[in-house]
């Protein structure tokens, strides 16, 4: 189901070139901030995988959740017309 929704919101994305910062509109910076929750949740679980039996496809989930969230995030920012942020290391020089 998540693969399914990633790909459909992709369909209507330009292609990522470039690191994109999270932010944009208040929606899609909620979604980011749901992404930074969701991907701490998948390291936690991983590294209780290490001490305990987790069934694999938690962590599975977790990562596709959070590569949704990403997308949601995007394509939320895509459809109100505020273009992604994108990170270039040689600004920061």
């Amino acid at each position: 189901m998540l693969e399914g929704w990633i790909d459909k919101l992709d369909e209507e994305l330009t292609p990522l070139k470039a690191f994109v910062l999270p932010g944009g509109s208040e929606v899609a910076a909620t979604l980011h901030l749901a992404r930074s929750v969701c991907r701490r949740a998948e390291r936690r679980v991983v590294r209780l995988a290490n001490q305990e039996e987790v069934e694999p496809v938690v962590i599975k989930y977790l990562n596709r959740l959070s590569d949704f969230l990403f997308t949601f995030a995007r394509a939320v920012n895509a459809r109100q017309g505020v273009a992604d942020v994108e990170w270039h290391p040689e600004a920061e020089t």
